[in-house]
């Protein structure tokens, strides 16, 4: 079995209905690396193990998550992914590595919820005992992860005054390197290098100009426009380059409009401008539940 990609979710903190909240999912000989919990995370997993039939997405096994950052576009899934599993009978602690601040968090939602984790425990369910807790690592750059399929790699990345990661998964196959939430950077291009997927945010540059200029200062430095993606990209030469937490700058919340064909206007405007930046590589802007897998990508390099 080749290790895939699995996005579970490629939205932002807008509500848009056609891109669930950030989450995507490495899989490897069927264990699943979960990458961020947006809004959503595990329903989403339950369609990609339902439509694509990936066992590893059942949301019972559901064991091993990784979070880039603590806003919460990127997090608010964490109590689903907490207790969902279990209450589908995950009969093992959930395992987080994520920044400074996930303990807390997670100690925090174990608090919230104490009345019904007693009662699934004491109660008239009788839930298993384990399930439900969580074991957290709060993390440094370098190698944060290794079992017998996976080692993964935390590369400290900039995005505002938040401690933010992108993570690098080697497994047997290739390279798979997820940027999270980041302004361009050189260090995603140096460890990203020859990998076979890289996975990055993106930000229409086209749509900049009509945010306050206080927000352009703001989005310039803490998000990737897709020209400057282009640049890191060039640079990294991934076997392909696939865009995902896409700000487009315009009003989700206008039911106006028709949405579809405005997103679908601007999702194509990103990809003319990444191009058009000078990248001539494979480019694609991932949508939820699209798979990607590493021999399929290799055989087209």
């Amino acid at each position: 079995m080749s290790t895939k990609l699995v996005l579970l979710g490629t939205g932002t903190p807008n509500a848009c209905p056609d891109a669930s909240g950030p989450s995507s999912a490495v899989v490897v000989d069927g264990q699943a690396y979960i990458v961020d919990f947006g809004p959503g995370v595990v329903r989403q997993a339950a369609r990609a193990y339902h439509d694509k039939k990936i066992d590893a997405l059942r949301p019972d096994r559901l064991t091993v998550a990784f979070c880039t950052h603590l806003h919460t576009d990127h997090t608010v899934g964490y109590p689903d992914l907490i207790f969902t599993p279990w209450v589908l009978e995950r009969p093992e602690p959930l395992k987080v590595f994520g920044p400074k601040g996930i303990k807390d968090m997670t100690d925090h939602i174990h608090a919230a919820y104490a009345v019904d984790i007693d009662f699934r425990i004491n109660g008239f369910e009788k839930a298993n005992g384990e399930g439900y807790k969580v074991e957290v690592s709060e993390i440094r750059p370098g190698i944060i992860y290794r079992d017998k399929r996976v080692t993964v790699e935390a590369i400290e990345v900039s995005h505002g005054t938040l401690e933010s990661y992108a993570y690098k998964f080697i497994t047997k196959d290739g390279i798979i390197v997820i940027s999270g939430d980041t302004a361009p950077l050189e260090i995603i291009a140096e460890k990203a290098k020859g990998c076979d997927i890289l996975l990055h945010e993106a930000e229409y540059t086209g749509g900049i100009a009509s945010r306050e200029p206080k927000w352009q200062k703001y989005h310039r430095e803490v998000h990737t426009l897709s020209c400057d993606l282009a640049e890191v990209a060039k640079k990294a030469q991934p076997g392909l380059l696939v865009t995902y937490h896409r700000i487009y700058h315009m009003n989700i919340q206008d039911n106006s409009i028709d949405l579809g064909a405005e997103l679908d206007r601007r999702s194509s405007e990103i990809l003319r401008e990444i191009r058009e930046a000078g990248y001539g590589g494979a480019v694609v802007n991932g949508k939820d539940i699209d798979v990607y897998d590493l021999s399929e990508v290799r055989k087209h390099n």
